[in-house]
């Protein structure tokens, strides 16, 4: 059986089957789900958030590729990993996330590594930070103050998506490798909140 990590009650409720648009084998979680093939599934091939938001990841134990999922219908891959340049259409673990809160989200981001050089404070969506004012292509660092964001690589939400959450490192990412353990660039042009 996969192993479901203890974590405070929430409001989150994510159903996945092994088929394209809700068919096959379903299960429901309400808690994280480090390996789906530990319950019999090879892969999800579909999906439905109905409550909170998760994070979905191509490998187990919360490793790959990130794909944030906010409440809704996700019948194929193509919908939860968006305008994502990567072909992979795979997700086998995932989990709430738990700090997503609209309202209260502001982060701060850095040039350099360790929260320094020239800063920018965010506390809504940016399509494109070049647009906002950001001088280059690239983020070293950042603080999550509050709430939760997914940065894409590039404008208009595409590319890699990185979730970064205030309860996770203690909202500190020191280096673009803490990003995600698929993130091999600093390379970030958009931002955006995560919905609960």
């Amino acid at each position: 059986m996969a192993q479901i990590n203890p974590m405070p009650m929430g409001p989150w409720k994510i159903t996945v089957y092994d088929q394209e648009y809700f068919q096959g084998r379903r299960m429901e979680f309400t808690a994280c789900c480090q390996n789906i093939m530990e319950c019999g599934m090879e892969n999800i091939r579909s999906l439905k958030v109905e409550c909170g938001a998760w994070v979905g990841y191509e490998h187990s134990s919360f490793c790959g590729q990130q794909f944030v999922l906010e409440k809704g219908d996700y019948p194929r891959f193509e919908a939860y990993s968006g305008s994502n340049s990567y072909r992979i259409e795979r997700m086998i673990s995932f989990r709430p996330i738990c700090c997503a809160n609209h309202k209260e989200s502001r982060m701060t981001i850095f040039e350099k590594e360790n929260m320094s050089g020239r800063q920018f404070e965010l506390c809504d969506d940016y399509p494109s930070l070049q647009a906002m004012g950001w001088m280059n292509n690239e983020v070293q660092s950042m603080q999550i103050q509050g709430g939760a964001f997914v940065c894409y690589q590039f404008p208009g939400y595409r590319g890699y998506q990185y979730i970064m959450e205030c309860d996770c490192r203690g909202g500190e990412y020191k280096c673009y490798r803490e990003f995600g353990s698929h993130s091999q660039t600093p390379q970030i042009q958009s931002i955006r909140r995560i919905q609960h």
